[in-house]
């Protein structure tokens, strides 16, 4: 029988300690959201049924712009005013799912790998109740009320526990009503609440990467831990040209246009997306739209552009890279691009799983000159940004 996995990221905290004006997990690291990168690693994690956000009653709108075009996931609940009784809202919220594991990871922890998230799922699975952690590389001492030291610990049995912490589902939410009902609220990792319940709690191993930001120092080495792990930039450019022919719209950057004569194509000849396309394939080195999705193959005829697009950008992302910027220039006299320039750019976002404001759609016309001047055709130039990780070749 196949098993469900949910996740729920909290991000109700408000995190002032970090510094800046709003809460931490909406601060930018390397110009994106820390809840972003934190979302879309289990989003994008074939393990992952469900994601559940857990967001403060105030920060709707702050989030719906965080999380612009990263689709998939649940709408957000409200919080509480502990982490106890956030973790439970999103619980609560993932009844309807029917799960029968769930991880339980902080929105300030963006930089959880995609093998991390598995050890945690096998771990619940083996024994439901289960923490990452690492071992402590310092010398820990105890210190008494004069602040003079009292003890050192042997650091061999001490570990620092992170998220995300697995639990089979029935399991950590029956724990949460019996400690809300028991008047106890003030645990602060769902670890220590098993414990609490009489449950056995197994360690598995952590990543000392997967570092929770919390202050503005944590901030600094982030953005040059996130700068690091995509050092290698890649600019790839794309074009493409389809005549005018028979019709009554004509289809560009994902979204359809009504008008007096339609686009010929094998697909649907949406010349934006198809650009952008090639433009993502060339930053990758990996040939272009006919190489991936020849017009002499019949299961491509009419086809939404918006597979090719989602395609490449799967791409990017199974070379753990991310797609930096997406710039589109349309070249035609007729339609009008201007009135639909933000539904564009917000379609363009949405198929990339990538913020709108890393989406630049711009249009001009070519003066009355050449085969687009005459309103014989379109043209759509490309160019997209792209960030790998490094590795020497």
């Amino acid at each position: 029988m196949t098993t469900k996995v949910a996740a729920i990221v909290v991000a109700a905290g408000r995190g002032y300690r970090a510094g800046g004006k709003m809460p931490k997990q909406y601060r930018e690291v390397a110009g994106e959201p820390v809840i972003r990168p934190t979302l879309a690693a289990f989003l994008g994690h074939a393990e992952i049924d469900a994601v559940q956000p857990v967001i403060h009653p105030d920060d709707r709108e702050i989030f719906l712009a965080a999380t612009a075009g990263l689709g998939g996931m649940l709408s957000p609940v409200s919080g509480g005013p502990t982490r106890q009784a956030s973790v439970r809202a999103g619980l609560e919220a993932l009844r309807a799912a029917r799960p029968d594991f769930v991880l339980i990871h902080d929105a300030a922890r963006p930089f959880l790998s995609g093998a991390l998230i598995a050890r945690a799922i096998t771990a619940a699975k083996e024994h439901g109740a289960a923490v990452p952690a690492v071992a402590i590389t310092d010398t820990v001492k105890k210190i008494d009320e004069r602040d003079m030291v009292s003890e050192t610990l042997d650091r061999s049995r001490l570990r620092t526990v992170q998220t995300p912490q697995a639990f089979a589902f029935g399991l950590i939410a029956d724990f949460h009503r019996r400690a809300a009902a028991a008047g106890c609220e003030d645990f602060t990792d769902d670890a220590a609440l098993a414990e609490w319940a009489g449950h056995r709690v197994s360690v598995f191993a952590g990543e000392t990467t997967n570092v929770k930001l919390t202050t503005d120092d944590d901030f600094t080495r982030a953005e040059t831990l996130r700068m690091a792990a995509f050092a290698d930039v890649r600019t790839g450019n794309g074009f493409d040209v389809h005549a005018f022919g028979d019709g009554d719209h004509v289809m560009l950057a994902g979204i359809r246009i009504p008008h007096d004569r339609g686009v010929t194509g094998h697909s649907d000849a949406d010349v934006a997306l198809h650009a952008l396309v090639d433009a993502i394939l060339g930053a990758l080195a990996e040939g272009d739209i006919g190489v991936h999705f020849p017009p002499s193959d019949p299961q491509w005829r009419g086809a939404s552009s918006d597979r090719f697009l989602s395609f490449a950008c799967e791409r990017v992302r199974a070379r753990a890279g991310m797609i930096a910027h997406l710039d589109v220039t349309i070249v035609c006299e007729t339609p009008r691009v201007s009135p639909h320039r933000d539904a564009m750019r917000t379609r363009i976002a949405t198929i990339a799983g990538i913020p709108i404001g890393r989406v630049a759609v711009k249009a001009t016309t070519s003066e009355k000159l050449g085969f687009t001047g005459r309103g014989e055709g379109l043209v759509a130039m490309a160019t997209a940004t792209v960030r790998l990780p490094w590795v020497s070749t």
